[in-house]
Order: structure tokens, then C-alpha cells, then sequence
């Protein structure tokens, strides 16, 4: 889902945000902590209708099946930021993707050479959005994909409606011109945004994680869908490793300080 900072080496190299490290969740008690980030950004904050709005966090079937990753204050030991992870093998077991409700994968599979990993439910808590936050979660889904020979990310990246779906249908009117991956590897929605007239005076504005996904070298592999009880317009990202931007590439995946924090028990 939607974060309001984006990652940028330069800016995380003096950023102000001290004490986080990521790890895998390994306790229930940690999940916990996640899910109640979640229902803070995405409920309280978005305004998304959950069916775990009673208990106060953000839970669903899938999280039984995903690794949990998280950014933690070392000094206050707060979850300050999650995404979840969720492998091939594991949605075997889960019955399929997160994202198969909301796109049709189409032949995707049968052209990826090599392992993939769906992420989802990513959010920061808005204390930590000065780049430290997001930077220390993607260091840990790098650090992640190496250590388990992972090839290929993707996931969604949200758009609000809040403005009728103008700023989505400018945003993938861009993806149309430079973003789109290759025919073989695009997904359908199976609830695609209605074309809309978009007024003159709308400027394009590219929500923080969307930006991150294409800075570091993903595809949008189609158009987008809507997601009614999230209430976004949701991009699905596809990230292949081998095109991951270089400047990212060297930061992120040449470091090994979290592998021990990461490795799959």
C-alpha cells in the first residue's frame, strides 16, 4: 500500500532516523505488532474497510502462510515498519497469490525463469517516512532475495480514489509510455478502472512507493485494477532482479549485516 516517502541512498545517508534493523518476524507476539501497524496506516489513516476492524489490526488467510518482515527500533524495540513476504511454495499451500483475487496471471508464470516472491501489506510508520524506514525494508527484501535465490518480486502498489481516479488514470497513462512490461509477462484485472475524462488542472503526482518500484527498475505488468475495499487503484509491480537498477543494486544487495536475522528457520 501506499507510503508517503520513497527511498533514495543520498537521502537515507543523512537521515536523522537512528537505532532500526529488519528482521523476519519469529513469534506471534511480533506478527501481532505488524498487523497492528498495519491497521493504523491502512484503517486509521487511509480509511480502508477491514473485516479485522474489531480487534484492532490488520490480519487476513494469508498471513498464516507469509514470512512477516520487519523494521524495528532497536532502542524501543516498536515495529516501525512491515511488508509481508509470501513464496511460491507458500501459496501452493495457501491455495494461490494475494494478488490472484484481483489479477488474472495469464501465462506470467510459465515465462519467469526462476524463483518468485509476492510482497504486500507494506507500510511505515509515518515517524520513520524521512527514508531511513523504507530504505532499511528494502535493504531487508535485497538481503532476503539473495540469501534465498530469489529472481523475481512483484506485488501492488496502491493509488488513492479519493479523487475519483483521476490521479490513477494520469499515472497509468505514463506507465502506458515508459513503464510497461514486456507483453509476455502482463496480468489482467479483473476488475479494470473505467477510462475517465481527466480534467486539465490535475497534475501527475506519483505516490512514494509506486515511485521507489520504478526508481529501483520494476515493470507494471498491465493496467491497473480496483481494489473497492481498500478503495486505491492497484498497480501490479514486477520486479526481475537482473534489472534492478545499479545504484540500488550496489547498495543494497552488497550487504550481509542482516542475513543471520533473515535466513528462513
Amino acid at each position: 500500500m501506499n507510503l508517503n516517502s520513497y527511498y533514495d541512498p543520498q537521502t537515507a545517508k543523512h537521515s536523522t532516523t537512528p537505532h532500526l534493523t529488519v528482521e523476519l518476524a519469529r513469534d506471534t507476539a511480533s506478527i501481532y505488532a505488524s498487523q497492528r501497524l498495519r491497521y493504523q496506516i491502512f484503517a486509521e489513516e487511509q480509511g480502508a474497510v477491514l473485516s479485522s476492524a474489531a480487534l484492532g489490526i490488520d490480519c487476513d488467510y494469508y498471513d498464516n502462510f507469509c514470512y512477516h518482515l520487519l523494521v524495528r527500533n532497536t532502542q524501543t524495540q516498536e515495529v516501525v515498519g512491515s511488508t509481508r513476504i509470501l513464496t511460491q511454495a507458500q501459496a501452493a499451500q495457501a491455495g494461490g497469490f494475494y494478488s490472484s483475487h484481483e489479477f488474472k496471471f495469464n501465462g506470467l508464470f510459465n515465462e519467469l525463469k526462476g524463483n518468485a516472491i509476492e510482497i504486500g501489506r507494506t507500510c511505515i510508520h509515518p515517524h520513520y517516512r524521512n527514508g531511513a524506514g523504507i530504505g532499511m525494508l528494502w535493504v531487508g527484501l535485497a538481503q532476503f532475495m539473495r540469501l534465498h535465490q530469489v529472481n523475481y518480486l512483484f506485488g501492488c502498489a496502491s493509488v488513492s480514489m479519493q479523487d475519483q481516479g483521476q490521479q490513477a488514470s494520469l499515472i497509468m497513462q505514463t506507465v502506458r509510455e515508459r513503464y510497461l512490461a514486456p507483453d509476455a509477462l502482463r496480468v489482467t484485472p479483473i476488475v479494470p478502472l473505467l477510462p475517465i475524462s481527466v480534467e486539465k488542472s490535475h497534475k501527475l503526482s506519483m505516490p512514494p512507493l509506486l515511485k521507489a518500484y520504478l526508481k529501483l527498475g520494476a515493470w507494471v505488468a498491465g493496467e491497473a485494477c480496483f481494489d473497492p475495499d481498500f478503495k486505491v487503484a492497484d498497480f501490479f509491480i514486477l520486479l526481475d532482479l537482473q534489472n534492478l537498477n545499479q545504484r540500488y543494486h550496489q547498495h543494497f544487495m552488497q550487504q550481509q549485516t542482516y542475513h543471520d536475522l533473515l535466513k528462513v528457520a
